[in-house]
């Protein structure tokens, strides 16, 4: 068990069962009375936000989670399929639990997956990842005076706003936090 007042952002505790890791903390502690915990925080089985009021000296369970370096292999309808860097193992996550991430990912990319016991419960990406442009409108010549962007997609799906300079077969590297365009490789 933990004091409330050791949750901070990327901390994760169950509580009835669920799983949940703090995205958001604040503290406050008025003039009179007991100060209170205020955290928003991620359902790791449901993948819902929810934020959650505590009192000071109230406990919450403190779980042990495992990581593991992991390499993307391939996906079929249902699941994404990894490869232990370790062990050699493949293990299958479900697509709900990839969720948004499906656009950085591409062949033989290494990620880090979060296990809590032997159940996956989140995916950790790189910062950053380069992908090739396959498909990106025509800029219009002379119209660069004011940074004119356009939308380009990827070679896994994924749309970028870019520069206006940005074309088809062109390496671009994609913030995975913001899925901003960073610079072109």
């Amino acid at each position: 068990m933990i004091d409330v007042n050791e949750l901070r952002k990327g901390v994760t505790f169950q509580i009835d069962g669920d799983l949940y890791k703090v995205l958001d903390y604040t503290h406050n502690k008025p003039g009179r009375g007991t100060a209170t915990i205020r955290i928003k925080a991620r359902n790791l089985r449901k993948s819902n936000t929810l934020e959650m009021t505590f009192i000071s000296g109230d406990r919450v369970q403190d779980i042990r989670l495992d990581y593991h370096n992991v390499q993307f292999l391939y996906r079929d309808e249902n699941f994404f399929y990894f490869m232990d860097m370790n062990t050699f193992e493949q293990p299958a996550v479900p697509a709900e639990l990839v969720g948004d991430y499906e656009g950085y990912l591409k062949g033989d990319m290494e990620v880090k997956l979060t296990y809590f016991g032997d159940e996956p419960l989140d995916i950790e990406l790189p910062t950053s990842v380069d992908l090739e442009v396959v498909i990106a409108e025509a800029s219009a010549r002379g119209n660069t005076a004011t940074g004119v962007t356009k939308q380009v997609i990827t070679e896994t799906g994924l749309k970028v706003q870019c520069p206006a300079f940005v074309n088809e077969g062109d390496v671009i590297r994609v913030d995975t936090r913001t899925g901003a365009y960073l610079t072109r490789v």
